[in-house]
């Protein structure tokens, strides 16, 4: 499995999330909130305006994200991480 970056900051993520439809619908302090109607059903996420996002935050959006897209995580680990 790939693995998940330690060096991630929150803008970074909020980019690579915009390949699956998500968009930003506010910032609030130090946080990002985005949705995506990509699997025709709204889903809602926030992600840390922080710089690296702690390894346990980023690992809990990874597979709610995975969930979701009903996509397993090593697959968007692939689609997001991939060089």
């Amino acid at each position: 499995m790939p693995k998940i970056p330690r060096d991630i900051s929150g803008r970074k993520l909020t980019k690579l999330l915009e390949k699956y439809g998500y968009q930003i619908t506010r910032e609030t302090a130090s946080h990002i909130r985005l949705i995506s109607n990509f699997k025709n059903k709204e889903h809602k996420i926030t992600v840390p305006d922080h710089y690296p996002i702690k390894i346990g935050t980023l690992n809990n959006i990874l597979n709610d994200l995975a969930n979701y897209l009903e996509i397993d995580k090593k697959r968007l680990l692939e689609e997001l991480f991939k060089k």
